[in-house]
């Protein structure tokens, strides 16, 4: 894992705890994450990877039929794991209620395919862009 004066990480597979590790420090700032980046970059593979971190027990999938799966540590912390792949609005992701899931005490909102709602992450944000780069992949850290 090697990171740049950018607040870019480059990684391997094999270094996904570490990344996870990496995030975990930003949850103090961050009550919420953004993750953006093509389809297979590593999303749901950092936020799961993340959540066993932070103590969830229960197995983690991926939220993309359901938009949100919730998951709560022996701590009482909630994190708000959220798929907007097939929200296609704001408005869309109001009228379903998601909106009042960000910003909870004592919780986290880890958000893949955020573009559709960033205008109403307002504070607290931290916004991560993966991609790929030869045979690694990278993360990129932007503080919103």
């Amino acid at each position: 894992m090697n990171k740049t004066q950018d607040n870019t990480i480059l990684y391997g597979l094999d270094q996904v705890s570490q990344v996870a590790a990496y995030i975990r420090r930003l949850m103090p700032i961050c009550s919420v994450i953004t993750f953006t980046g093509p389809l297979g970059a590593g999303k749901t593979t950092i936020i799961r990877e993340l959540l066993h971190q932070v103590g969830v027990q229960e197995p983690i999938t991926s939220p993309t039929f359901t938009y949100m799966n919730v998951y709560t540590n022996k701590l009482g912390q909630k994190f708000y794991h959220f798929d907007l792949y097939r929200i296609d609005s704001l408005d869309a992701f109001c009228e379903a209620g998601f909106d009042e899931y960000l910003y909870q005490p004592h919780s986290w909102a880890l958000i893949e395919w955020p573009e559709h709602i960033m205008s109403i992450l307002t504070h607290d944000v931290c916004h991560l862009v993966l991609d790929y780069v030869d045979n690694k992949r990278k993360i990129s850290h932007i503080r919103g």
